[in-house]
C-alpha cells in the first residue's frame, strides 16, 4: 500500500502566538483555525502522517496550541525552517532577516519523508475535493512509476480564490487542453476593480487575467526524490540571485515553473471548484467565519472536528 504525508508549511506563523496572528485566527464553531480543516481533510481523504515546518523557536508554543491536538489523530512530526540553513560555504547576508521562502521550507523536511506528498500553505482552506484529487494521483502515480518529477497541483479557479477586501498574489497558470501545465507565474494585486480584474506582474506592469482561468494556491502532489531538486537547486538559486540579497526567496512555482521550461518535469493539473478562504486582510476574518459556519451546517463538517 502507497502512503502519504501531508507537509504543511507553518515556519511563517509570526514571532509570536496569540490575538492578532491570522493563521490562529479561531473560524470554526468550536474554536477550529483554518489549519485543522486541511489535517481534517487531509485525513478523511486517506493521507497517513503530518509533517510540520515550523521556526525552531516557536516550537514550545507550536506544540501546545496546536502539535499536541493532532498527534492525537494522526502521526505527526517536525521540521525546522531556519534563516541559518544553508548550503555549505554559503552564508545570511547582513540585514537579512526571513528565511529564504517556501522553496526552503519543504525542503527542510527532506529527512522526514520518504512517501509521496502534498505540501500546503498553513493559513488557506483549500477544500475537500483537492486533498481526495492529489492523493488519489500520488497513489496511482506511484505504483506505475516513482520519477521524481511527476508532479500534480490543485488548480483552483481564479475568481474562487479572491479576497473582497484588496488583491492577492497568485499563482496564474497556463494549462494545455490535456490538463498539463504549461507555465505559472506568480501574479500580483489581482482584484476586482468596476467589473474588471486587475493585476499586476513582479515588475509592476499590468497584466491580463480571466477568472475563470486556473491559478496555483502553493497545493503541489510531489515525490520524496524531489527533495534532491529542492537540494541542487537551491545552492544554484543561491550562487545566482539569492546569496546577497535581502529579500530574495525561493519559491516553489518558480521552481516548478522552472523544471517545465527546462521539460523535465510534468504537472498534471486536477481541478477543484472549491472556494479558497483565508485571512489575507483583518477584514476577511468575518467572511471565512461565516462560510466555515455554513459550511458545518450544511453538515459538511462537524461542529467540533477534533
Amino acid at each position: 500500500m502507497v502512503k502519504t504525508t501531508l507537509l504543511i508549511m507553518a515556519a511563517g506563523l509570526g514571532s509570536r502566538f496569540g490575538e492578532g496572528i491570522k493563521q490562529l485566527a479561531a473560524v470554526g464553531p468550536s474554536g477550529e483555525i483554518l489549519m485543522d480543516y486541511s489535517i481534517y481533510d487531509a485525513i478523511e481523504a486517506g493521507f497517513h502522517e503530518v509533517v510540520f515546518v515550523i521556526r525552531r523557536d516557536l516550537e514550545k508554543d507550536f506544540k501546545e496550541i496546536i502539535g499536541s491536538r493532532i498527534e492525537k489523530i494522526i502521526p505527526v512530526k517536525y521540521a525546522y525552517q531556519e534563516l541559518e540553513n544553508l548550503p555549505s560555504g554559503f552564508h545570511v547576508p547582513n540585514g537579512r532577516a526571513k528565511p529564504w521562502g517556501t522553496g526552503q521550507a519543504a525542503l527542510a523536511a527532506k529527512d522526514l519523508i520518504q512517501n509521496p506528498f502534498v505540501v500546503i500553505n498553513a493559513d488557506d482552506y483549500y477544500g475537500k475535493e483537492s486533498f481526495v484529487k492529489l492523493h488519489d494521483y500520488l497513489v496511482a502515480h506511484t505504483e506505475i512509476t516513482p520519477d521524481l518529477n511527476d508532479i500534480c497541483m490543485a488548480g483552483f479557479i481564479l475568481k474562487n480564490t479572491l479576497s473582497e477586501n484588496g488583491g492577492v498574489t497568485r499563482g496564474v497558470c497556463e494549462v494545455d487542453q490535456n490538463g498539463m501545465l504549461i507555465k505559472v507565474a506568480e501574479t500580483y494585486e489581482i482584484k476586482r476593480k468596476d467589473g474588471s480584474l486587475l493585476a499586476l506582474d513582479e515588475a509592476g506592469n499590468s497584466v491580463a487575467v480571466s477568472e475563470d482561468q486556473y491559478v496555483s494556491m502553493n497545493m503541489w502532489g510531489l515525490k520524496p526524490e524531489f527533495f534532491e531538486e529542492l537540494e541542487s537547486g537551491f545552492e544554484k538559486f543561491l550562487k545566482e540571485s539569492g546569496s546577497g540579497n535581502l529579500k530574495s526567496e525561493y519559491l516553489l512555482p518558480a521552481i516548478i515553473n522552472g523544471l517545465l521550461q527546462e521539460k523535465r518535469a510534468a504537472v498534471k493539473v486536477l481541478e477543484t471548484n472549491d472556494k479558497w478562504f483565508g485571512v489575507t486582510y483583518q477584514e476577511d476574518k468575518q467572511s471565512v467565519i461565516d462560510s466555515i459556519h455554513q459550511l458545518t451546517a450544511q453538515g459538511v463538517y462537524p461542529a467540533k472536528l477534533f
